[in-house]
């Protein structure tokens, strides 16, 4: 797996591989809203991870995940964790948490 110094360099590079959408967490799934597509966590597997910290502050603490959906959709999702993480449901935490 690459290592990157920063969030928008490793979101370039997915990007130029193939990983052109943006995922957001709602409570029950991760929604695309560019092609309207809402994703289980049993519709789609995490294929790369990476963690940046803040170094200064925490509240910079993110996950970046690659996401490719069983239909060949890909994208990426950035979760803030912490603190500050959002509240979704218990199945996505714990595909989430798996790959954290």
């Amino acid at each position: 797996m690459k290592t990157f110094e920063t969030l928008t360099e490793a979101i370039n590079d997915l990007k130029a591989r193939g990983y052109d959408r943006d995922f957001n967490l709602r409570e029950t799934c991760i929604e695309c809203s560019q092609s309207r597509t809402q994703l289980s966590a049993a519709d789609f597997e995490i294929t790369e991870t990476y963690h940046f910290d803040g170094s200064t502050d925490v509240d910079d603490e993110v996950v970046l995940y690659a996401i490719e959906s069983k239909t060949g959709l890909k994208g990426t999702l950035v979760n803030a964790y912490g603190a500050y993480s959002d509240s979704v449901s218990d199945e996505l935490i714990a595909k989430l948490r798996f790959h954290k």
